[in-house]
């Protein structure tokens, strides 16, 4: 028994009619035949899986609400570990404007930083698994688009915005005698 066969025609033009003729070739056959593109049959098999764009969605926003917190977490602990710092550059006549300019700059700088790293990941990842064996047919068509990676950036320099905003601006609230005086 055999699920499907993959045929070849010369040229996209070529498609429907060599799907009619193969239908017609095994129309009254105790097994008849229901032949398509390869890209039909691709989303006729991930339809039988369901909503698929939704759960991977919802998993993709677990992750970077998961990410969000992490990132929050190491920037509010890096801030708190720099407070002297903080009361230094305001000495030297750093505005709390400029001060929560540079950590902020600092967290979205690395925030995109490693975007970038995940996204030329992924681009590489999916190139391997388009050219391995098991993910010929229903990888072909995959590929990471410029849309996809710059989408990727943005939400990576979101992450280190919204991560680093609320524990730099109170740490541009700092007052200079205070942090001259943080011990930890």
């Amino acid at each position: 028994h055999v699920g499907f066969f993959g045929v070849l025609a010369n040229s996209p033009e070529d498609v429907p009619k060599v799907a009619k003729e193969i239908d017609d070739e095994f129309r009254n056959s105790p097994r008849p035949t229901k032949t398509e593109s390869e890209r039909a049959f691709q989303l006729s098999w991930i339809a039988t899986l369901g909503n698929v764009k939704a759960f991977i969605l919802s998993i993709c926003m677990a992750v970077v609400f998961a990410t969000l917190l992490v990132s929050a977490n190491t920037m509010a602990m890096s801030i708190r570990e720099r407070t002297r710092e903080v009361a230094v550059l305001k000495t030297l006549g750093f505005t709390r404007r400029a001060v929560l300019g540079l950590f902020v700059s600092e967290a979205v700088i690395l925030s995109l930083a490693g975007g970038v790293l995940g996204a030329l990941a992924a681009t590489g990842l999916v190139a391997i698994l388009k050219h391995s064996p098991q993910g010929g047919l229903f990888l072909n068509g995959m590929r990471v688009s410029g849309v996809t990676m710059s989408f990727a950036l943005l939400i990576a320099g979101l992450v280190g915005f919204f991560s680093a905003f609320i524990p730099s601006y109170y740490a541009s609230k700092t007052n200079i005698v205070d942090g001259l005086r943080h011990i930890g």
